[in-house]
């Protein structure tokens, strides 16, 4: 089995040599990539979506268009701070308290914390969806980011805040290059998907991998619970 790392180089350079990658570059990111808009509508038009009331949405470039479209359906929009830096990383967008213009601005990462009220996790109403940005995924519900593992660390605070649970929807839009036919590195912390959007069709997974059931505190480095705020707070509580 492929390295992590082995994987996302390997995807990153296939984006680039077929075309598929979007500005800014697909090296180093959760790539953006051609048909990120379609890949948004058909997400939109699936069940779990029309379903959701709460979304709780990651910042990358190829995922704008789903939170722009949460936004204009009136659906409530939670997103993380960039590293989860503050001490309240979340941000809260309710579309009813903000007119056209600043929707389409707050589904942009400047826009969102623009707009977007600072809530403690306590605050924040429970999730329906979470829709994550993704390097490479499979058919059994595995999942590759880029690296840094913040996405795993904001589910892991959401359960423990309790705003997240079993029932709650995992989704990721991202290029049908992206969906390998290999397995994939999973550890215990690593989130599945159960749900997959491309710019052609919505895949519902057989999901074979178990969620993390909060902060794993024994796969976290003392520089990672340092950097974040929140979690350095919760460690010496």
């Amino acid at each position: 089995m492929r390295s992590k790392d082995q994987v996302r180089r390997a995807v990153w350079k296939a984006m680039e040599r077929e075309g598929v990658s979007r500005f800014p570059g697909a090296e180093g990111r959760i790539p953006n990539f051609a048909g990120a808009k379609h890949a948004a509508e058909r997400l939109a038009a699936s069940r779990p979506w029309r379903r959701a009331r709460v979304v709780k949405a990651n910042p990358d470039s190829p995922q704008t268009h789903a939170r722009r479209r949460a936004l204009e359906e009136g659906k409530t929009l939670v997103m993380a701070v960039p590293r989860l830096r503050d001490q309240h990383p979340f941000r809260l967008l309710d579309p009813g308290k903000l007119s056209a213009e600043q929707i389409r601005e707050a589904a942009t990462i400047k826009g969102a914390l623009r707009h977007g009220r600072v809530v403690a996790d306590e605050e924040l109403p429970e999730i329906d969806l979470v829709l994550s940005g993704s390097v490479a995924v499979n058919l059994k519900g595995a999942r590759i980011g880029k690296g840094g593992g913040f996405n795993d660390i904001e589910y892991g605070l959401l359960i423990n805040a309790g705003k997240i649970d079993e029932r709650t929807v995992v989704a990721t839009t991202c290029h049908p290059i992206q969906i390998l036919r290999e397995n994939l590195m999973m550890t215990d912390h690593d989130l599945p998907v159960d749900l997959i959007a491309t710019p052609r069709a919505v895949i519902e997974v057989e999901r074979e991998y178990r969620r993390p059931r909060g902060i794993l505190w024994d796969h976290l480095q003392p520089p990672q619970i340092h950097e974040i705020p929140m979690l350095e707070r919760m460690g010496y509580a």
